[in-house]
């Protein structure tokens, strides 16, 4: 007979498949013109299976945020970690940002489309996911305001909102994109205009 761990494991090892597929079949079809069935098909189980791990396919979507999302949002906070000081910190998380969605096209897909509806079906997660990435951004802008790399006489709020809306900017080029190109290849060209953005320019002269 197979112990706790064991069956905990194939729960487990089901419901990441199925979730898997879910996202996949959402990007493919867009998720108002999926169904449970074509879920199934791609995950290998009965449709009845599904039922089991979710509620219904809103509740897969709503999964898909609070699981696999937070997931790749908690390795953002694990890359900012490492970082030693503001600059480096930012730089990290760019590169996190760009490579995690690179690495899954299918859950950059359903990521992106599903937070620009205006009527968002997983709108609490997809809240917290917000609020967690902005937090983020919020300590290394301040960090940064302390070390003297970041302007102190700038809106905080409007320097937030200008390098969230330049990376999600950023994906939505690549995702919509006619051509091939490396996604994190964008990490320093959106250093270079976020550093000499914010940073502390240097005092000019008027031209006499």
């Amino acid at each position: 007979m197979e112990d706790n761990n064991q069956q905990k494991r194939k729960k487990n090892d089901k419901y990441d498949r199925i979730l898997d597929a879910a996202v996949k079949i959402f990007a493919d079809q867009d998720f108002f013109q999926s169904t449970i069935s074509q879920i199934a098909r791609e995950a290998g189980v009965a449709d009845g299976t599904i039922y089991l791990y979710f509620k219904n396919k809103d509740d897969i979507l709503i999964q898909f945020f609070r699981h696999k999302t937070k997931q790749v949002f908690e390795r953002f906070r694990e890359a900012v970690d490492q970082g030693n000081d503001a600059i480096e910190k930012l730089r990290n998380l760019l590169q996190s940002h760009l490579a995690e969605f690179q690495s899954d096209r299918n859950l950059a897909v359903v990521y992106q489309t599903e937070t620009h509806r205006i009527n968002r079906l997983a709108e609490e997660p997809i809240k917290e996911m917000s609020k967690m990435y902005l937090d983020l951004v919020t300590e290394i802008i301040e960090q940064g305001q302390e070390e003297g790399s970041v302007r102190k006489d700038l809106y905080s709020w409007l320097v937030k909102r200008f390098i969230i809306g330049a990376v999600d900017e950023v994906i939505n080029t690549w995702l919509h994109s006619k051509t091939s190109y490396d996604l994190v290849s964008m990490t320093d060209p959106l250093m270079a205009l976020f550093v000499r953005g914010i940073g502390p320019g240097e005092n000019s002269q008027s031209d006499k």
